[in-house]
């Protein structure tokens, strides 16, 4: 139900509509109906024995259709937030930053092993460790977002992303390369406060048609950071013999990440949101009337593993996705292996690889949000796994669908990435791609049997009618919401 007041440009502080029955000429109530005490009827509906009640008073949570003025939200408005392009924007601009680091190591490959004077694994593990830390830290950080919410998790993320950021500066000596471990370890636990949002955000913050659309716009923001982590560093840093001159040129580049991180944390204090004052979609309403504050965290996890369309998406995103991140962390070591000295040239190898994905990925999601067709492009656009994955696990929590499609990706990157690496270094690139391509191939295939179960699209095509004879059905359980009817009156 869309509930625009005589103004659309209402802003998010309007107060919300009074939940008491007022006296009010509008109001016609038949002398033979009784009012039930605990329902509460909006001053526009005429109420009469041979009528049912107003569209807008049917299907709202109980207790929550028109909440006490304490309350931060109406659940019976539904209305989109101003803020919301702002919020996706900067969120997407922090999560750039955190990608961008996490790649500039292995974008130049070959010249932190010159200055490091480590091996080329050692290197490789400062992408790898990225993966590592989220597949521990996941289920608490997932914690941490139901309990805390969106703007905890973002202010963390934002905030580890820029004191990592600072302490790679401490690490422009040859025989300084632990102190660059910590940073990017730093970096890496901030990446798991970010992972998991962009589906979260686009449930809260967006209406219904627009919810694939801003979770692209989300994931986007990660990708340009891995497209600008394979094209700056390269021209930042050239390959040079001299390590004095080559701490310089690493300098400019950790100072300049370091003051973007800074400005994107001071954004994210600004402009970051709990929520907006009134939920976006009939299915975030609902979601909102349905979340029970003692509702098992592990239970929830329990479910998810018991859809068997969402455990084959876990399985399939993750061979996509981390056979993504390995092609990424050994791109330069296959370019240098066949071309050497061409740095820059791998880079913009790895740029187009990105920049393809991006525009596909944005396009995409604005034919999702028209279409729904999510199996078709699940196997070419990875930031698309997060939003099926909402649909086929509604209504529980959106970042602990994201967070285990993510643990998936990191296990698989780990695999892979070492792999990879090791059939390089003893056979070629060749064997090397060709293994990687194999589990392309299965994760295509596995796609198939993918059943496009959106569970969410039903929640916001339901119709009142239909809703309240659902409820009708299950009125003896208390995660409903009831609605009201003649039968109330």
């Amino acid at each position: 139900m869309v509930n625009e007041g005589p103004n659309k440009e209402e802003r998010d502080d309007t107060p919300a509509p009074e939940s008491a029955l007022q006296a009010d000429p509008s109001v016609s109530v038949h002398p033979s109906v009784s009012v039930h005490p605990s329902v509460s009827i909006n001053p526009s509906v005429s109420v009469h024995p041979s009528s049912s009640a107003h569209p807008s008073a049917l299907a709202q949570p109980s207790g929550l259709a028109h909440p006490s003025s304490s309350d931060p939200e109406d659940l019976s408005v539904i209305k989109v937030s101003r803020r919301r392009w702002a919020v996706v924007l900067v969120f997407s601009c922090y999560s750039m930053c955190n990608a961008f680091q996490w790649i500039q190591y292995g974008s130049i490959n070959n010249i932190f092993m010159h200055f490091y004077g480590v091996s080329a694994f050692a290197i490789d593990w400062l992408s790898m460790c990225y993966m590592l830390t989220y597949i521990p830290l996941l289920l608490p950080v997932a914690w941490l977002l139901e309990k805390f919410g969106l703007r905890t998790i973002a202010l963390t993320g934002s905030a580890l992303n820029c004191l990592g950021a600072w302490v790679k500066l401490g690490s422009l000596k040859p025989h300084l390369f632990p102190v660059t471990v910590v940073g990017q370890l730093i970096c890496s636990v901030a990446q798991v406060f970010i992972l998991g949002m962009p589906s979260r955000i686009a449930s809260v913050w967006f209406g219904a048609n627009e919810v694939s659309t801003a979770c692209s716009v989300a994931v986007f923001g990660n990708q340009l950071g891995i497209a600008i982590g394979f094209l700056v560093p390269p021209v930042l840093v050239p390959n040079i013999e001299d390590r004095d001159k080559l701490a310089y040129h690493i300098s400019i580049m950790f100072y300049i990440i370091g003051g973007v991180a800074t400005l994107l944390l001071i954004l994210v204090i600004i402009v970051f949101k709990e929520k907006p004052k009134y939920p976006p979609s009939r299915a975030q309403s609902l979601s909102y009337a349905l979340t029970s504050p003692d509702a098992s965290y592990l239970g929830s996890i329990a479910r998810l593993f018991k859809n068997l369309n969402f455990v084959l998406l876990v399985i399939t995103y993750g061979l996509n996705a981390g056979a993504f991140y390995a092609l990424s962390t050994l791109l330069n070591r296959m370019v240098i292996w066949h071309y050497p000295g061409e740095e820059v040239n791998a880079g913009r190898i790895g740029l187009t690889i990105v920049i393809a994905g991006m525009l596909g990925a944005v396009i995409s999601g604005i034919w999702l949000d028209r279409s729904k067709t999510y199996n078709f492009f699940m196997t070419g656009y990875l930031p698309l796994g997060f939003e099926f994955a909402v649909e086929l696990t509604y209504p529980e929590s959106e970042g602990i669908s994201s967070g285990l499609l993510n643990i998936s990706a990191q296990v698989f990157g780990i695999i892979f990435t070492i792999s990879q690496g090791q059939i390089i270094d003893n056979y070629g690139t060749k064997p090397g791609n060709i293994f990687l391509c194999v589990f392309l191939t299965l994760g295509a295939a596995l796609t198939a049997f993918i059943k496009a179960d959106l569970r969410r699209q039903k929640a916001n095509k339901e119709t009142p009618e239909n809703k309240l004879q659902e409820e009708e059905e299950e009125s003896n359980t208390s995660k409903v919401p009831t609605a009201v009817s003649e039968d109330h009156l």
